[in-house]
């Protein structure tokens, strides 16, 4: 028989245990230790301890993580027992570090493990959040329920995800392009002019000469342009990683003309949405609201979510510190402060986060429409403006060969 090495409790004292037992299977084993009042949270074969494959840190998309909790809700819900369901599902992942993730959590399982503990050990694949509701679904017996809630619930939010990713992006790639087609320009285009010009010892108007001192620049320091703005950029991103520097720019992000008010919008959609998925759920309103912080992507907005916490701890309302932290429009609050009163918060919170989400469609959407040709009219003033003052000695010196004609 094989020899397995377990980790448990012990019911009568509640002390940890470990230790090798022979047995025909995990599954006796398992039996055979609960007889002996010991609650098993791993086992496995000695000489055949499970690793994760050495990969790369390859990340696990949130969209992969929908799509197995809507997997995994079918399968229970057709009534097939949990191992046998991880280990379906596991078998058709291509994602090799989620498959491996996959197989642990099932064995782990199969030792006798909940299937919330066995996933809190993977907190990069499984998130609090996600792991609150398994663990609120195997509570309350509806973890097939749960699993579905939790798949619409992520597939929302990544939508809310690429719609900040989007804000952020688009502009900035279009005004890098922008900024490289002008420097282009000043490097290769206008040096030829400007020989031209010295050959042909014409007097250059302000417009003309005002181009030829940028093109010089550009010329002459471009490597030194080209490593500010690497420094510039990995400055930020470090100064953004502490703390201070996190409250500076989430609070700069939501002054933003236009664009401040679309990351409000994606929050306030992403807190709504979340929260009232966690209440629905049967999670507590306090570690709700912990959990929901924790998931805004703004420490301004964070800060907010638990001052509210406190505040309820403390005996207030919901809406009450929420008007006070001025980050929520009233609109919300006043919805939220209904939901209160009428005991319909979680309904309340769920239409919150449908407006809001469909506001964001609607202002990217004309975001986008409105930041095209306003960028092209742009890029066409400054192109066309240095096009223009590079003709302007030509058109002089024309008009000179004219008179003297």
């Amino acid at each position: 028989m094989p020899t397995y090495v377990f980790k448990g409790r012990n019911t009568r004292d509640n002390s940890k245990i470990a230790g090798e037992r022979t047995a025909h299977s995990k599954q006796a084993l398992v039996s055979l230790l609960r007889r002996e009042q010991i609650y098993t949270t791993s086992v496995r074969e000695k000489g055949k301890e499970f690793r994760l494959p050495i990969l790369r840190p390859a990340k696990v998309k949130d969209k992969e993580v929908a799509i197995f909790a809507r997997q995994l809700s079918v399968m229970i819900d057709a009534g097939l027992p949990l191992v046998q369901a991880l280990e379906a599902i596991a078998a058709h992942k291509e994602n090799k570090v989620f498959k491996a993730v996959l197989v642990q959590v099932r064995n782990d399982v199969e030792g006798g493990m909940t299937l919330t503990d066995a996933m809190r050990k993977h907190p990069r694949v499984f998130s609090e959040l996600f792991t609150s509701m398994i663990s609120a679904g195997e509570m309350s017996g509806s973890l097939d329920i749960l699993l579905q809630r939790i798949s619409v619930f992520i597939e929302k939010i990544v939508k809310l995800k690429s719609a900040m990713k989007s804000a952020a992006i688009y502009p900035s790639v279009v005004m890098t392009v922008a900024i490289g087609v002008v420097a282009l320009i000043l490097w290769k285009v206008v040096p030829v002019f400007r020989t031209l010009f010295e050959g042909l010892g014409v007097e250059l108007p302000l417009p003309t000469r005002i181009v030829i001192v940028a093109s010089n620049f550009v010329s002459n320091y471009m490597i030194f342009l080209a490593a500010a703005a690497v420094l510039l950029g990995f400055g930020l991103s470090s100064y953004y990683k502490t703390s201070n520097g996190r409250h500076v720019i989430d609070r700069i992000l939501l002054k933003l003309p236009i664009l401040g008010e679309v990351f409000k919008k994606i929050a306030t959609a992403r807190f709504a949405r979340t929260l009232s998925t966690l209440i629905v759920s049967g999670i507590a309103i306090l570690e709700a609201l912990e959990i929901t912080a924790r998931t805004t992507g703004n420490i301004i907005i964070q800060e907010a979510i638990l001052k509210t916490r406190k505040a309820i701890e403390q005996g207030k309302s919901i809406a009450e510190p929420m008007v006070e932290s001025r980050i929520f429009s009233p609109m919300v609050t006043q919805m939220i402060a209904i939901g209160e009163q009428t005991g319909e918060l979680d309904s309340m919170l769920s239409k919150i986060a449908d407006y809001f989400e469909d506001e964001v469609d609607v202002t990217m959407a004309n975001l986008m429409t409105i930041l095209e040709p306003v960028l092209i009219v742009f890029l066409g003033l400054v192109i066309g403006g240095i096009v223009i003052s590079m003709y302007l000695p030509l058109f002089s010196l024309i008009a000179k060969l004219s008179r003297g004609a």
